[in-house]
Parts: structure tokens; sequence; C-alpha cells
């Protein structure tokens, strides 16, 4: 039996694809998250075999949660299941060690036969976005550049993001002006939505 934890926000999804894998003779669905923050705790609790991790989670995003697990519990494969299929999520999942990358529009059986392949040992992603993903310009962004354009996504000013981030105005503007450099934008509203796009936060 392959011990599946399921990490979904949207409560008619989790609940939908709890009931189809659950239908799975070889499948059991262990655990259920609606909150980024709570995958890592309840999956060193109940030791899954597979996690299935949306991207867009509340608190902690399925990605940041994908990097902790691969530390904290290297034995659970992580696959990522999501709505955004963007070459840049696909690239930061491969790098923090995911097993698999697919997107939700696939039917229910070729999910369950990824779980199946992941658990077994190989790597499963979406063909079509492994495609762009190959002809898709890898992340110019350090992890901090991208820590403060994600906190200037919501329209904060240099001081509320140096609030935020612990750092300097100064520094920060050091990390704007860099993004701004590296996406070709004009201004840090216009870095954040381009970094966004390209699945680089």
């Amino acid at each position: 039996m392959i011990r599946i934890l399921l990490a979904e926000d949207q409560a008619m999804m989790r609940g939908a694809l709890s009931i189809l894998l659950g239908l799975e003779p070889d499948l059991e669905v262990v655990a259920e998250v609606a909150d980024g923050a709570d995958i890592v705790p309840t999956a060193l609790r109940q030791h899954p075999d597979v996690a299935l991790l949306d991207i867009e989670m509340p608190h902690v995003s399925g990605l940041d949660a994908a990097e902790t697990l691969a530390r904290a519990l290297p034995e659970c494969r992580v696959v990522i299941v999501t709505t955004f299929g963007r070459p840049g999520y696909l690239q930061r999942a491969m790098a923090s060690g995911v097993s698999g990358f697919l997107v939700k529009d696939q039917p229910a059986e070729t999910l369950a036969d990824s779980i199946r392949r992941v658990a077994s040992g190989a790597t499963v992603v979406d063909p079509e976005l492994a495609g762009s993903a190959l002809r898709s310009a890898v992340n110019p962004l350090t992890a901090r550049e991208r820590d403060v354009l994600a906190a200037a996504e919501d329209g904060s000013t240099v001081v509320d993001i140096a609030h935020r981030l612990f750092l300097s105005d100064r520094t920060v503007r050091n990390y704007l002006s860099a993004a701004i450099g590296k996406t070709g934008t004009r201004n840090k509203t216009e870095a954040a939505l381009v970094a966004r796009n390209n699945g680089w936060l």
C-alpha cells in the first residue's frame, strides 16, 4: 500500500482527489492538509511514501515545503500537482529534489499511475511542461532578490519591505535594483509581475 499525504487548500479539490485516489486498491490517503505550514509537521508524524503538494498554499508554498521536506524526510517522494504549469516552477521543483510535477487537468488515472511510478523511484514530469522548461530561461534571481520582489508584489514601499524582511532600506533598494535589471523591467511592480509569470517567485 502506498501511503499518501495530500496538500491542497481548496476543500472541494482536496476532497475529490482524496476520493479518487481512495478508489485505487494500492493507494491510501493517510493525511490531508489545507495549509502549507502543516505539510512538514504532518509528514513527520505520518511518514507517507508520497506527498502530493499544490504550489499555491496559505503561509508556505508547496515549493518551499518540498525543499524543507527533502531535508527533513528524504524517504518521502514529492509530487507537485498544480494549476500553474510554469517552467520556472518546474525548474525550482526539480532543483529541490521533487520526484514529480503534474498539472491538474490530467485524468485521475494518470495521477494514480504517476504516484505508483514515483513511489517505485521514477521521476514523472508533464511532457509539455518539460519541453517548455527546457526552452525557458533559468531563474536569474538570487534567493534574497526573490524574497524582496515577493514582498513588493502587494505594492509595499521600500520601508515596508525593509521592516518586514529585517533589512536596511538601502539593502532593499539594492536588491530591487538588481532584480529590475535582471528582469529588464522599469520598476519593482513590473519586475515582480515578470518574475511571477515566469514562475521565479
